[in-house]
């Protein structure tokens, strides 16, 4: 079985065995074929979820043909159903099959190329928003109030990524929604959705050494002390501003120091590393002690370019400072190839496929992920690297289909033609040169 295969096969168990809210014998449709139509739209790229059933059940191309294939549907429900089926399902059903992707990753030589600081892999945190709207709400909608008095409602989830610095590539991992908490009073928030995320998933990715990188926000003791309870690492962000007793402590005092002169093209850097250990994080008797490093970019007139600083639990030594700094760095990755390719390259992430009553916002939402995590562990899989030359400008559906599926197995131009008339788009053929992501976050002050 190919690694698409069998990433699928998981999902479609995973759907057969969803809760069923119908009585009797009013079934028509099982809930493999009903999980498995909205994980198509996302898999498929589609802008459009009703588009998207409408041209399967038409049969137009090879849309019904794709179906049976693919993603093995005896019958194509309506989109209707299909949102009214899955409302009622929590999108921890899904969880499962993102370490299980992160196997199949695994046994097909894709993670080692993850792999940094020697035997580690990185996790990077960050929220986004993925649904706004001033009128259409459920119980599990954050709310603000915004100038006007009106109030807006709207989603936020805690991503979990797999990076790393000099790797083109991401692999989403289960998200950790941000929805109202029972006998809490105060909204949910990003800090305790990835501190229930740590709680939950921590301990599954404890065999692969993680170091969980995340902003600012992330480098506090509760989330620090939840990573260490989880198994893991942590190298964050940590701004001087919002951490003052260890700013009292860099004050005065002369701190080791690295420099490295860098050359980019015609271009010349001086990248200079600082670090110290063992410092408390906060104030007070129980504050944990952390490792200290930064570093600041100049370029050949002397101007600053960048500038961060970090704390981690990991040894910061002349030797390894200048990989930890790369790593930091790679918080970006969640927001450059992850956050934006799922909000404008094709995964539509932010579009409203539905909202309903209780999770169907959620579900989606997790499904997207799912289709993002299957298309690059296809990709990266010992089948995919093996044509990587000749499928890595194709967009994500045809790089992971195209190196598993026998010639005649799957037929494409039904679902590619839907998505481009959609997008206004042309094949995108072999040699041709489709944009790739770059990390643009080299310049910047990250958060």
């Amino acid at each position: 079985m190919g690694t698409l295969e069998d990433l699928i096969s998981a999902l479609r168990a995973t759907c057969a065995g969803l809760p069923d809210k119908r009585r009797g014998k009013n079934s028509h449709y099982v809930m493999a074929d009903i999980g498995m139509a909205a994980f198509s739209v996302f898999f498929m790229q589609s802008p459009s979820f009703l588009a998207h059933q409408r041209h399967l059940a038409d049969g137009h191309g090879h849309g019904r043909s794709n179906c049976e294939t693919l993603f093995g549907m005896m019958q194509i429900p309506s989109d209707n159903h299909v949102r009214d089926m899955l409302d009622p399902v929590e999108p921890e059903h899904f969880h499962p099959l993102f370490p299980h992707a992160a196997e199949v990753l695994e046994a097909g030589g894709g993670l080692t190329a993850f792999r940094r600081l020697g035997h580690h892999v990185l996790i990077a945190f960050d929220g986004t928003e993925y649904y706004r709207s001033a009128k259409l709400h459920c119980p599990n909608c954050s709310s603000r109030k915004r100038s006007g008095g009106t109030t807006e409602y709207f989603h936020t989830l805690v991503a979990a990524t797999l990076v790393a610095p000099g790797h083109s590539r991401v692999v989403p991992l289960e998200p950790e929604f941000v929805v109202p908490q029972d006998g809490h009073d105060k909204q949910d928030c990003e800090s305790m959705a990835a501190r229930r995320w740590l709680a939950a998933h921590g301990p599954s990715y404890a065999r692969l050494d993680p170091v969980y990188l995340g902003d600012d926000l992330y480098s506090r003791q509760p989330i620090c002390q939840a990573v260490r309870a989880a198994g893991g690492h942590f190298l964050f962000v940590c701004k001087p501003s919002s951490h003052p007793t260890i700013a009292e402590y860099l004050t005065g005092i002369e701190l080791p120091e690295l420099t490295h002169r860098v050359k980019h093209g015609r271009q010349r850097f001086t990248h200079t590393y600082r670090w110290i250990c063992d410092v408390p994080l906060r104030d007070g008797a129980d504050a944990m002690t952390v490792n200290w490093l930064m570093i600041e970019i100049r370029n050949a007139a002397d101007e600053v370019t960048y500038r961060n600083s970090f704390i981690t639990d990991l040894p910061v030594e002349r030797d390894t400072i200048v990989e930890l700094a790369a790593c930091g760095r790679a918080r970006w990755k969640i927001e450059n190839e992850s956050f934006n390719t799922l909000k404008t390259k094709g995964y539509n992430l932010e579009h409203n496929f539905g909202h309903g009553k209780k999770h169907l916002s959620a579900v989606l939402a997790t499904l997207n992920l799912l289709a993002f995590a299957f298309h690059t562990v296809a990709e990266l899989s010992s089948e995919g690297r093996c044509v990587e030359p000749v499928i890595r400008r194709l967009d994500p559906v045809q790089r992971a289909i195209g190196p598993q599926m026998g010639a005649g197995e799957f037929r494409w131009g039904g679902c590619q033609s839907e998505r481009q008339a959609a997008h206004g788009e042309r094949i995108c053929e072999p040699n041709s040169q489709a944009p790739l992501i770059y990390d643009t976050a080299s310049l910047r002050h990250d958060r």
